[in-house]
């Protein structure tokens, strides 16, 4: 488990056997204040190679559940304002304005059997536009093909975050809200299959609420899954691009989706599909989670990875997470601001699989 783990690749002393030793052989409180059960990015690679199949990322959720009862938390990135705003939207009666996005050419509908989930990307957009974050692309992107495969989607305006966030960093309280809110929306809607372009939404939606709340009476499937299955209806022009492409851990290792958006874009005319030495279910985490403890071992595990992905000689990586495409800018971003030789080490453009696939369709 410690040969595989990103963080301990990065960071000496860090090891999730190490979790569990103290899980087993330590007093509670010593367990809770132990530091490390913050650093796990539950990116699931030790999991995957464990000989005893221990079960390491719900042990791991669950002692940050007790460990918030008891006061402690991991360090929170951005100074805590994205976990704030995921608290605020557990306010019953909270009035938004997540709509505005939705142009005149893009079709939407209020009795479709499909509902497409949109998530933080509203939010993402705004508060990192510092580092052009760009996250409605991806949401413009998603209903603009949606419209094309004959589908006028339902949008929710009173839509919450999935909760993904706070389920993992142990705030169960506010999860178990955001979580009956949005299943309540749901069924307003009527709609029966939902459709997103974030895994984390995809993996809460449908393992996480089910779990919590018994059964749901949606399916829902990630874009990409839904990409796969009509690209033969699409009309798609073409584009003369290289890419490789960054696995999401909720996508690949959790949900077992990794030949979805490779199909996507191996369909695409002109593309030419870079696979990086370690892809698939060893493909390497994008360095945070949770929005915590984003620090300079994140900074390196996302350096590494940039570099292997512009390593294939590929102009594009492309995401199909819209937090990965932040987290890989942002690591851009602070590096343009340390030294150059760095800087054109990772310099590859980041796209999300939706925005690539408008764009060959759109022929641009």
């Amino acid at each position: 488990c410690t040969a595989v783990c990103p963080i301990s690749n990065v960071r000496n002393g860090y090891s999730p056997r190490k979790l569990v030793t103290l899980t087993v052989n330590r007093s509670d409180d010593y367990v809770l204040q132990e530091a490390g059960l913050w650093s796990c990015l539950t990116c699931r690679m030790c999991q995957d190679i464990c000989p005893s199949d221990v079960d390491y990322v719900e042990l791991t959720k669950l002692l940050r559940g007790e460990a918030k009862k008891a006061g402690e938390e991991g360090k929170c990135s951005h100074g805590g304002v994205l976990q704030s705003i995921m608290k605020i939207m557990t306010a019953p009666d909270l009035k938004q304005d997540r709509m505005g996005w939705i142009s005149s050419d893009l079709k939407i509908s209020n009795d479709s059997e499909y509902l497409y989930f949109v998530g933080c990307l509203p939010y993402f957009d705004t508060f990192f536009s510092d580092i052009k974050a760009n996250s409605l692309d991806i949401a413009r992107s998603t209903l603009r093909i949606l419209n094309l495969s004959g589908i006028e989607p339902q949008v929710m305006p009173n839509e919450r975050c999935c909760g993904h966030d706070l389920l993992w960093t142990g705030d169960f309280e506010n999860f178990k809200r955001l979580a009956q809110h949005n299943v309540n929306e749901i069924k307003e809607t009527g709609a029966k299959k939902i459709i997103t372009s974030c895994p984390e939404c995809m993996m809460t939606l449908k393992v996480d609420y089910p779990d919590l709340l018994g059964k749901v009476d949606y399916e829902v499937i990630h874009i990409s899954e839904f990409l796969a299955e009509r690209l033969p209806q699409m009309k798609i022009k073409g584009l003369e691009k290289k890419v490789t492409f960054q696995d999401p851990c909720r996508l690949g290792r959790f949900m077992n989706i990794y030949e979805a958006p490779r199909k996507v874009m191996k369909s695409i005319k002109g593309v030419e599909f870079r696979e990086m030495k370690r892809s698939g279910a060893k493909a390497i985490c994008c360095g945070t989670a949770g929005w915590i403890n984003c620090d300079a071992y994140s900074k390196k595990i996302q350096t590494e990875r940039l570099k292997e992905a512009k390593s294939t000689g590929s102009e594009i990586l492309v995401t199909a997470c819209p937090k990965c495409q932040i987290h890989f800018k942002c690591a851009q971003s602070c590096t343009e601001k340390e030294k150059e030789k760095k800087k054109e080490e990772i310099t590859i453009d980041i796209i999300d699989l939706t925005t690539l696939l408008a764009l060959a369709i759109g022929g641009e």
